[in-house]
């Protein structure tokens, strides 16, 4: 038994819920982690006698058992450099804690100007938790710790150290050396070892970690919070990713609900199938039978001769159980269950959907749902959703468990020309969970982007490990709903008081390397960016403008986004005063001054991605300016009929022309120099897209209506590429 497995068994056995600070020490040292030289005192005479021993000055410490907070009670004593200010102390603690002060620590009194804090706990969705920060007695107040899920890897450590806001700390400060990464480091990685090799942990709290002269790091005070984690949750079994094509590429599908009357779900799914120009077989089914839509309604599964693939039920919840042992007779495996009244409606509809699972399972069929919004799969003209929307095909892979949000995206997908690989509104998840898909996603070579609107997740480590999997293959957007309502848990450490779900969600996301994102449009826009231009292999923008305030708003952009606007080299400069007016601006951002020659945004934009001193251009209201000249040639037209029509059009078209090689050329220049452009329109208009697609190219080009949405863009794919990179 080692050394810090009998300290624990020997707490556990006296019925004790913590280590003292003593035993603390001892347990973090034998896990690497630096810890001040303590000595144990039974009395203020030996608490003397021991100080002598260290040397003065001293620190005096009243411990026991429900002494967990002792600076807040002035049960510790600073710079004692006398045995008659260790013999005050003693008193001033024996007075304040009473009966509670079982012993004294004595320790030296280690100096340093900065203090950090580290710790451990449990969360119950992602299991053992490390945190690092700025710590003191202003720990809780200050707030700048960052969390990692464990295990911790060294990668993951550095991040955490990069996370803290209070940069200076982790530098020369002060005539004092930098603190010692390594040993943090190592603190950090002990922790996590502890998290997941110790079920009997269930937090640590080290605080402070104080920085010496030299950049040496102690640990003067810790508290180790001991008994059993949690009980062992029971999560939905995985499902094989094989099974998801029974829904996705169907080749019959039997509508269980089809419905005549406008409005019901059973009528609008039959609808959007037809318009969307499946091409498998499709029933209908209803008691009633007749026709629907020109087409035969079978009464029963069991009139149907030919075989069917998947079930698309729109019936009431209650008569969903007496379902499945015709589906089952039918040979029948995979369920699109839209109908609602299950777990989301309260007690009652919790039961009934397990009730239907435990069936489901039991005849060895898949319920997608209940409550879903539908499916779709462009690739083989499937659309099964509430609303009609038809995306064309392409790389993006969108899971919601919002159906009106997924159906949104998809609307916003279809009218932007961003193509979609595939689309399921996840409803209540009784059997076919978000990780279900994700291991799916990363499967599939179709998908090149994951999009993500989630709520929650049924087994958060299960989640937590698929997407640091996926996200190594293929970027996941993700948009997390409720990031508001979470509170803090009742914790007694600065660690599990500084924790909440969102927070430790948020960790766990970057450190599986999803890009989050706070507001809907973000998932749209980061999917069309990922899906259309090279990762940017640095953060240097060079910013190229129409219009000298719109670049100085977008490099002010760039500065909040961590986004870097370099100086333009002297070469640059000289090639582009060869090209504009001598008043141009001779920095970046690059104004090209109201210059209407077509040719000089197509020449400048490749000086650009030429120039080793940049990672990307971000370039504004070089396409939209049709808009602009179409209303001006209609109000010349108007207010002037000498005014040739053809010689009108003639201008129009040109402009149109130019914006047609303006996009394929920033395409070409994007396949040549592997950096990516982001555009801004000038002006925007029904038929403006986000994404143009050019035949037979790797690329696309990218242009957004606002600049913020281009520069989010550009530092969340440059945040996505450094994860690549760690």
């Amino acid at each position: 038994m080692t050394l810090s497995q009998s300290i624990i068994e020997q707490a556990i056995k006296n019925g004790r819920t913590s280590l003292s600070e003593v035993e603390s020490k001892q347990f973090l040292k034998s896990y690497g982690i630096p810890v001040i030289e303590d000595r144990l005192a039974d009395d203020e005479n030996s608490a003397i006698e021991h100080a002598k021993i260290i040397g003065f000055p001293v620190v005096l410490k009243g411990v026991g058992p429900t002494l967990l907070h002792k600076t807040e009670r002035n049960l510790v004593h600073l710079n004692l450099s006398t045995p008659e200010a260790v013999s005050h102390a003693a008193k001033s603690i024996l007075e304040e804690a009473g009966d509670e002060c079982k012993a004294f620590v004595v320790q030296p009194f280690y100096k340093g100007k900065r203090e950090f804090v580290a710790g451990l706990f449990h969360d119950p969705h992602f299991g053992p938790v490390v945190m690092f920060g700025i710590g003191g007695i202003l720990t809780e107040a200050i707030a700048d710790v960052t969390f990692r899920i464990a295990p911790v890897s060294e990668s993951d450590a550095h991040d955490m150290l990069n996370d803290i806001r209070a940069q200076t700390l982790l530098k020369a400060f002060r005539g004092d050396k930098a603190p010692d990464q390594l040993q943090i480091i190592r603190v950090i990685m002990g922790l996590s070892e502890i998290g997941m090799t110790l079920n009997t942990i269930q937090e640590i709290d080290i605080n402070p970690l104080i920085v010496n002269h030299d950049g040496n790091i102690c640990a003067v005070d810790a508290l180790v919070v001991i008994g059993k984690t949690q009980e062992n949750k029971t999560y939905p079994p995985p499902v094989n990713p094989n099974l998801l094509g029974y829904f996705f590429y169907p080749r019959s599908v039997a509508f269980i609900g089809a419905s005549n009357r406008l409005g019901k779900w059973g009528h609008t799914l039959v609808y959007v199938v037809k318009k969307g120009g499946f091409k498998g077989q499709t029933y209908l089914v209803n008691p009633k039978g007749g026709m629907i839509a020109e087409q035969r309604v079978y009464p029963s599964l069991q009139d149907i001769d030919g075989k069917i693939d998947l079930a698309i039920v729109t019936i009431p919840a209650e008569k969903v159980i007496e379902l499945i042992p015709q589906l089952q007779q039918k040979g029948i495996k995979a369920i699109l269950l839209i109908s609602s009244g299950f777990g989301e409606s309260g007690a009652h509809g919790k039961a009934l959907e397990k009730e239907l699972v435990d069936l489901a399972r039991q005849a060895n069929m898949f319920i997608l749902g209940p409550n879903t919004m539908g499916i779709c799969n462009p690739h083989i003209d499937l659309y099964c959703m509430g609303v009609h929307t038809f995306p064309k095909k392409g790389s993006i892979a969108i899971v919601a468990q919002s159906g009106n949000m997924g159906t949104q995206l998809l609307i916003f997908a279809e009218q932007q020309g961003i193509g979609i690989r595939g689309f399921c509104g996840s409803g209540n998840e009784a059997m076919i969970t978000i990780e279900d898909f994700l291991e799916a996603f990363e499967q599939d070579e179709l998908t090149q982007t994951v999009v993500l609107y989630i709520e929650s997740v049924k087994n958060g480590r299960r989640f937590f490990e698929l997407a640091k999997r996926v996200g190594k293959k293929k970027p996941i957007v993700m948009l997390k709903g409720g990031r508001t309502q979470a509170g803090n848990r009742a914790a007694a450490s600065h660690t599990g008081a500084l924790s909440s779900d969102v927070k430790i969600f948020n960790a766990a996301c970057r450190q599986a390397g999803i890009v989050n994102v706070n507001q809907p449009m973000d998932l749209l826009d980061l999917a069309a960016a990922f899906s259309s231009v090279p990762l940017p292999k640095g953060n240097r923008v060079a910013i190229m403008t129409l219009g000298g305030g719109w670049g100085v708003v977008t490099a002010d952009l760039c500065s909040e986004y961590g986004l870097s606007v370099p100086d333009l080299s002297s070469d640059i400069c000289e090639q582009i005063d060869q090209i504009l007016p001598p008043y141009w601006s001779r920095s970046n951002p690059i104004d090209l001054v109201g210059e209407n020659d077509n040719r000089i945004p197509m020449t400048v934009i490749e000086l650009l991605l030429k120039w080793e001193g940049c990672d990307g251009v971000i370039n504004l209201g070089i396409l939209g300016r049709r808009h602009m000249l179409r209303r001006m040639s209609d109000s010349i037209s108007e207010s002037d009929p000498t005014y040739s029509h053809d010689f009108l059009e003639a201008i129009n078209q040109r402009i149109c022309d130019f914006e047609k090689k303006y996009i394929e050329t920033i395409v070409d220049l994007m396949e040549k120099y592997q950096k990516p452009i982001f555009g801004v329109n000038l002006i925007t208009e029904d038929d403006d897209h986000t994404v143009y697609r050019i035949e037979d190219k790797t690329y696309k080009a990218l242009f957004f209506q606002t600049p913020e949405r281009a520069v989010k863009s550009f530092a969340k794919m440059y945040e996505y590429y450094q994860f690549l990179n760690r």
